[in-house]
């Protein structure tokens, strides 16, 4: 199944959803128009609970190059604000979303591009992809997250040098820093990032979901309120029949089949 709007591509294919960025002449600059078909196309994921991951990347020779800065010049607060709201929202949904999310990363991941790369559960990028926060190069701070997840990753210290000089790193360095968790040429990164998709939606749901909420709200936690998230998850766990599998696939020693909750 497969939809196409002008600027953003939507297409399923099994459990796998994929979000395509498709404005490759302005290397997928988020224009407002954008903003409100990922909005709105995240809302029907998320209330998908047949989706088992979900793939965003762009097409053409970049990721997503920042915001579109000709809209946002001709109309600064009209156009901010048409941007931020939906991405906002979309942002939300995707750190709340049963399924995993995995950022394609390849060419230009600057701006709205690294903040909603950042966002993401998985990011995957292809050698010679180019990286910078870049709002500091234009007098703006950061949206759709980027302030949140940054210092999260790499600490305070670096993630004010990275927003605040504004500075380009490559793709080993965000290698290092962990803002990506693999590097692969860029001929592999389509089979590879499907490949994780695919290892992803054939694991056991409830319990990545599970997993996925634990780590996003463990900074709201102190321990006493984190143990108290953990015991609630894992009883949602052990109540399914992926729980039941996986347990008797272990003392069978044979591969669990899951993918019945």
């Amino acid at each position: 199944m497969s939809e196409s709007t002008a600027s953003l591509l939507v297409s399923r294919d099994g459990p796998i959803a994929r979000l395509q960025f498709n404005r490759p002449a302005a290397l997928n600059a988020l224009d407002r128009a954008t903003a409100q078909a990922f909005a709105h196309a995240c809302r029907e994921i998320a209330a998908d609970h047949s989706v088992r991951a979900l793939i965003i990347g762009g097409a053409g020779r970049a990721f997503m190059a920042g915001g579109d800065l000709a809209e946002l010049r001709a109309d600064p607060t009209g156009a901010a604000i048409g941007l931020i709201g939906p991405m906002h929202e979309a942002i939300v949904l995707l750190a709340e979303m049963r399924a995993p999310v995995i950022a394609s990363l390849h060419g230009a991941v600057a701006g709205a591009g690294l903040s909603l790369a950042l966002a993401c559960d998985f990011a995957v990028a292809a050698e010679g992809t180019k990286f910078t926060l870049a709002y500091v190069n234009i007098g703006a701070s950061c949206d759709l997250s980027g302030s949140w997840s940054l210092p999260r990753l790499v600490g305070l210290r670096k993630a004010l040098e990275i927003a605040l000089l504004g500075e380009r790193f490559d793709v080993a360095e965000a290698l290092r820093l962990g803002l990506v968790n693999r590097v692969v040429p860029e001929a592999e990164l389509e089979p590879q990032v499907l490949a994780l998709a695919q290892r992803l939606a054939g694991g056991p749901a409830q319990s990545i979901a599970q997993m996925k909420r634990l780590m996003r709200i463990s900074f709201e936690h102190d321990l006493r309120g984190q143990l108290d998230a953990e015991r609630a998850a894992f009883l949602r766990c052990a109540a399914t029949h992926d729980f039941s599998e996986g347990l008797d696939a272990f003392l069978a020693k044979r591969p669990p089949k899951f993918g019945q909750d």
